[in-house]
């Protein structure tokens, strides 16, 4: 390439060409950066500094852009460099940029010659390629200012006066904008603030309830509703319909809607992900009424993978005086060189370039929705099976006819609060289902959406997010085989979640906190037995077990996951359960949570009680001590207290006293004197101290076997050869004496012992004298042939 861009004509260009590969080339090399001299170097990058007096190189400027656009993402997450997957058309769109620059410093003929060039050509390929017929075209960064401009085009339509009169022709005839409620959110909102409408000037219309898709807007209720206006002296003005919603991807009804709007003389507005599609060489007939409308938005930047590239509005207007007074054209030369960069992009991909990126994403979720009709607690919400460029999913556990009847008893008995908390439930597993396949398969761009209806869902765009992260079809794979792993996880909790609140109800000393934002088994929490302590030292000491009583469960060796819980919005010293398998003994967890509790709570109970024994210990011990220096102070005598007396003195008559000590018995709790030690020159042991409580859950487990969980083996299976087991160890331990001949007397039978034994045990043989009678060897005859 370097070659071809030293073969143009004009030198500034070439060099401009080779910068940006340098620069890019710069840029996306993250094996350059040394971490450690970025670290010192850039510590307090978001500080700002002072400007350099010298300058610096075009090397350290780029330098220093790479360090703030990967400085901290690396430590974080792996998943933002996924979003640098910029190809060559990426870097013609990023070369469109420098070249807008370079342009518009050209005289005004040659730049109006050049930017005329570049707006007709894009804009008559984008009408070829989107079947928009002698459409006109605007380019605009923001995706809702081309709506912006419509809005005002329509304005200056209906309104003959309203460049002269202005605000007064909009108050004594209020203009009414309806969009569909399955619209953007703070769409409405930011159309009034821009238009300078009150809010009471947009109207949302609701979806279907009964019939049809409940994302599709209400054809019939937005019939009554335009004719109530009309009747009130209001003024219809615009409808904005979805070609796919933002939420599910569904597409309204645009050829009733496109009647309904020219019976009434109103403009319909197209906007949605599902418009990439006209592209194609199949476009459902539902998509394809989008061709008749009056204007519609594109957003090719996201479609085809381009940085940097303008969204573009189609419409059909014929007074271009009108269309430059709304601005949907400039006189300016500069501001049509904002579709340079889409301008390169496209002659770059080309016709078959553009329709293979559309047509690619278009499989892939055709992929990934075949797979999940052959799972099973997938529930899908697509509008229609053959051709759904948006797949929305969710878990959902279907009941049998059986469970089905009770839990429509069980709902219709109390029926707000279990469907809410059901919902509620689910909303919390789908939101952590789709938080771990975006971990785990990040390549496939899966997000978690919020729907009025189905609530809480996992959404795969391939249209908006394949072109930038290079999707393909293994990661689609890989996203299934992730989602088979996580069902079973899934089911398991949600089928162990009551069983564990009955488990955890039943328990004395635990307490059940009911969290339906926890996605995992549940939430419990150690109550403390207070003894008339206050609130806040009862609350430090509820604090310090529940604390205790985590780290000692993490130290346990099993699959399970405790935490404190969210980091906000989360209860206070409680355990967070996570999500569990179907194998988890319930019973032996709530078990074993109850009883480390316990002990914590007596380890820390026996540990005030021996801090206030060793205190008062330590008090009566001084008081003994200063009781014996006195009483020796008067066995001595005051002569030998004297210095240099007293020395003479016990030269002369020694004085004999036994030492006196004391030492404390942290058992009993006690003081004890130390004449019997210094007596037997020996340390007494004492009382021997009680065990430290401890947990009495020594189950047993099959090699391999962890904790919490059931064993494999049946219950007839494990009885049955635990049974023969058994009889073989009592044969074992229990052997019998061997069989007698004929006519010989039956005696005292003892087991063989060795010969040392033997022969050490025939000196007191004829000392011992049996007491078995003949009735017992029969009895243990007759035990043995029945065993």
């Amino acid at each position: 390439m370097d070659a071809s861009l030293e073969k143009m004509v004009d030198p500034t260009l070439a060099e401009m060409g080779k910068n940006l590969n340098e620069a890019m080339k710069m840029l996306e090399d993250n094996q350059r950066k040394v971490e450690e001299e970025n670290e010192k170097k850039y510590a307090r990058k978001d500080i700002p500094g002072p400007l350099q007096g010298s300058g610096q190189d075009m090397v350290s400027i780029l330098q220093l852009v790479q360090n703030l656009m990967h400085g901290e993402e690396e430590e974080e997450t792996s998943q933002a460099y996924r979003l640098q997957n910029v190809g060559e058309q990426g870097h013609m769109a990023l070369l469109g940029h420098s070249l807008a620059a370079y342009i518009s410093v050209l005289d005004k003929e040659r730049l109006r010659k050049l930017t005329t060039r570049i707006l007709s050509d894009t804009t008559l390929w984008l009408c070829r390629l989107f079947r928009y017929e002698n459409g006109s075209a605007y380019y605009h960064e923001d995706d809702r200012d081309g709506l912006l401009k419509v809005c005002r085009l329509v304005i200056h339509t209906r309104y003959e006066d309203y460049t002269l009169e202005g605000f007064n022709l909009l108050y004594a005839k209020q203009p009414v904008i309806y969009i569909s409620s399955a619209a953007r959110t703070g769409l409405g909102q930011a159309l009034c603030n821009q238009l300078g409408l009150p809010l009471s000037c947009m109207c949302r219309v609701p979806c279907n309830t009964m019939f049809g898709s409940q994302h599709q807007m209400d054809v019939a209720l937005l019939d009554r509703v335009i004719k109530d206006d009309v009747e009130s002296g209001k003024l219809p003005l615009l409808l904005v319909a979805n070609a796919g919603t933002p939420g599910a991807g569904h597409t309204d009804k645009l050829g009733r809607l496109k009647e309904l709007c020219e019976q009434h003389n109103m403009w319909l507005h197209v906007e949605g992900v599902n418009l990439a599609t006209l592209a194609l060489g199949y476009v459902s007939s539902s998509v394809l009424a989008a061709t008749k409308c009056d204007s519609m938005t594109l957003t090719l930047g996201s479609w085809l993978g381009l940085p940097a590239v303008p969204a573009v509005t189609l419409y059909r207007h014929e007074d271009p005086s009108l269309s430059l007074a709304a601005g949907l054209t400039s006189s300016q030369a500069v501001e049509k060189l904002r579709a340079l960069p889409l301008w390169l992009s496209l002659q770059y991909l080309g016709h078959d370039g553009i329709v293979e990126r559309i047509k690619h994403a278009s499989q892939l979720s055709q992929r990934l929705l075949e797979n999940l009709k052959n799972l099973d607690f997938i529930k899908t919400s697509v509008e229609d099976e053959l051709s759904s460029p948006v797949v929305v999913f969710k878990f959902f556990r279907e009941y049998s006819n059986g469970d089905q009847t009770s839990h429509a008893a069980q709902a219709s008995t109390i029926q707000h609060p279990i469907i809410s908390n059901e919902r509620h439930v689910y909303d919390t597993f789908n939101q952590w289902l789709g938080e771990q396949l975006a971990q785990l398969a990040p390549a496939s761009g899966v997000d978690v959406v919020e729907l009025e209806d189905e609530g809480t869902c996992v959404r795969f765009s391939p249209l908006m997010t394949s072109a930038v992260l290079g999707t393909e079809i293994q990661d689609v794979d890989q996203l299934v085989d992730c989602l088979k792993m996580k069902i079973p996880v899934l089911t398991s909790t949600l089928q162990l979640r009551e069983e564990f609140e009955q488990e955890v109800r039943r328990t004395v000393g635990l307490l059940y906190i009911e969290d339906l934002s926890w996605p995992g088994l549940g939430v419990v929490r150690y109550s403390y037995h207070s003894d008339g302590k206050n609130d806040d030292k009862q609350e430090k000491e509820l604090e310090k077990i529940n604390t205790e009583l985590l780290k000692k469960l993490n130290e346990l060796e099993s699959d399970l996951t405790f935490s404190l819980g969210p980091e906000f919005g989360g209860q206070k010293n409680c355990v967070y359960i996570g999500m569990v398998t179907e194998d988890l003994d319930v019973s032996e967890l709530v078990e074993t949570i109850a009883a480390t509790g316990r002990e914590i709570e007596e380890n820390s109970r026996l540990l005030e009680n021996m801090t206030e024994v060793v205190r008062k210990g330590i008090q009566e011990a001084q008081l003994q001590l200063q009781k014996a220096n006195e009483e020796r102070l008067l066995e001595e005598g005051l002569l030998r207290q004297i210095p240099v007396v007293g020395s003479v003195l016990n030269w002369f008559s020694p004085f004999q006293a036994s030492p006196k000590g004391r030492t404390f018995n942290l058992t009993a709790g006690s003081l004890e004197s130390t004449e019997s030690t210094y007596v037997s020159k020996a340390q007494g042991t004492g009382t021997t101290p009680p065990p430290t409580p401890t947990s009495s859950l020594a189950k047993q487990r099959l090699p391999g076997q962890k904790i919490f969980k059931r064993s494999v083996r049946s219950s007839d299976t494990f009885s049955e050869t635990s049974s023969i087991s058994h009889c073989d160890d009592l044969e074992k331990a229990d052997p019998r004496p061997p069989a007698l001949s004929p006519g010989q007397e039956q005696g005292p039978w003892e087991p063989e012992q060795p010969r040392e034994q033997r022969e050490g045990m025939q000196v007191n043989a004829e000392d011992v004298q049996s007491d078995q009678l003949p009735g017992d060897c029969a009895r243990a005859e007759e035990g043995e042939s029945q065993r």
